[in-house]
């Protein structure tokens, strides 16, 4: 089986190993690294927006776990700084169509 993409996050936890099926299949397969371990919310703003169409988000989430490990960029939705969500300004959150973004830095 071919190895999972350099920018999903990484489980970060010894105790977890992603799921080989997950990883390939989330939003945030394709896109840089960069991007995804951003700690700054323009630079993050394209895995934001994948993350509104991701099916393993909760997964990603579970996984990474972001509070626990200290995990800076993008996980499950939300954009993280040692580990903390951070907030992100509604007008910097993409527009989705009949919605309204959620503050706490989460697309989810």
């Amino acid at each position: 089986m071919p190895e999972a993409s350099s920018s999903c996050p990484p489980d970060r936890r010894p105790d977890r190993r992603p799921d080989r099926q997950t990883v390939p299949t989330a939003a945030c397969a394709g896109l840089p690294p960069k991007a995804v371990f951003s700690k700054k919310v323009k630079e993050a703003a394209p895995v934001l927006r994948a993350c509104t169409r991701c099916a393993v988000r909760r997964d990603c989430e579970r996984i990474v776990a972001p509070a626990d490990n200290g995990f800076d960029g993008v996980c499950g939705g939300r954009l993280y700084r040692s580990g903390r969500p951070v907030e992100i300004p509604a007008h910097l959150l993409p527009a989705l169509p009949g919605t309204h973004a959620p503050r706490g830095g989460s697309l989810a």
